[in-house]
């Protein structure tokens, strides 16, 4: 899903996650910034630029107040997630953890995720 942060950019995060009154329905190709409570980027190799810098700094301007950058741990192969949350007064990311076993966080709501699991047959 486009997420409209400006008239000239739209980006398409891996996963979003908005408020349940922006959804008008199944046709639906776009959601307003504003309306946009976490954006999550998985890094690759060909994006890991993108999601590090230029997404999270656009992410931020707009006001979304929650970014999540997936990565893969290079000693485990597990994921890792570094969590991040809007500063409103300097409208930049601040950094409040880094999970690799379980993720557990009370914004935008109530997670608790075991990480362990996660691509394990």
């Amino acid at each position: 899903m486009t997420v409209i942060l400006d008239n000239r950019n739209g980006p398409e995060p891996d996963v979003s996650v908005v408020r349940a009154d922006a959804v008008t329905g199944l046709d639906q190709t776009k959601f307003q910034a504003e309306d946009v409570l976490l954006a999550v980027e998985v890094v690759s190799p060909d994006s890991e630029s993108r999601d590090r810098t230029t997404k999270p700094q656009k992410y931020a301007a707009a006001g979304i107040p929650n970014y999540w950058r997936v990565e893969q741990n290079g000693t485990t192969g597990g994921p890792v997630i570094h969590v991040y949350e809007l500063d409103p007064l300097t409208k930049s990311y601040v950094h409040m953890g880094m999970h690799r076993d379980r993720i557990k966080v009370d914004k935008p709501y109530p997670i608790d995720i075991d990480l362990t699991t996660i691509g394990r047959r």
